[in-house]
């Protein structure tokens, strides 16, 4: 359950959140690829997928935007202060470079493609080892919905402490708040 902090009036209401069950390393992902197809060792796949990076950091670095077949485009913007005049408008006043993704063909439907189950929490998992652990039969969840709508003195950039980040869905308690915008799907549970 979430309710806009933003709206005085709001209810609160139930929204999905994906769950991320981990971060899979780059060595992971690369035996995963090398798994399915098994003319490439997972050494070549290594080797190739490190010299996509490279080079894909290189032509965009080169000004293309570059095409990644179904995976979608590339490209790159930059982030700068504004100068007075050209004059004195230097290199200095840019900033950041940005990575702009488009998603292509592969990613146009993943709703169609996702399994969707209902899970608990993060944080009602956290306080059912935690009352297995010390022996308790009872997990207070209505404790758990009151320190939810108070102020976490976790960090906000925090993945599992913010309401797009891929953390814990809803058991309609949603300690994490909030409706899921973006993070990691990929075919994970996510709660309703």
């Amino acid at each position: 359950m979430w309710k806009s902090p933003l709206d005085d009036k709001g209810v609160e209401m139930a929204y999905a959140k994906n769950q991320v069950t981990k971060v899979m390393s780059f060595d992971d992902f690369v035996k995963h690829i090398s798994d399915h197809n098994g003319v490439f060792t997972r050494g070549t796949v290594k080797g190739v997928v490190s010299d996509t990076c490279s080079c894909l950091v290189e032509q965009l670095l080169n000004g293309f935007k570059v095409q990644f077949g179904e995976l979608g485009i590339f490209s790159i913007s930059l982030t700068c202060e504004p100068a007075p005049s050209l004059k004195e408008f230097t290199a200095d006043n840019i900033k950041v470079v940005n990575l702009l993704f488009t998603p292509g063909a592969d990613f146009e439907n993943l709703r169609n493609k996702a399994e969707f189950n209902l899970v608990t929490s993060r944080a009602v998992q956290a306080a059912s080892i935690k009352a297995l652990k010390e022996g308790a039969d009872v997990v207070d969840l209505a404790a758990l919905r009151s320190s939810a709508s108070s102020p976490s003195p976790e960090s906000p950039s925090d993945p599992d402490n913010t309401p797009s980040g891929g953390s814990g869905s809803t058991d309609n308690t949603n300690p994490g708040g909030g409706p899921s915008t973006g993070g990691d799907t990929g075919g994970e549970d996510m709660g309703m």
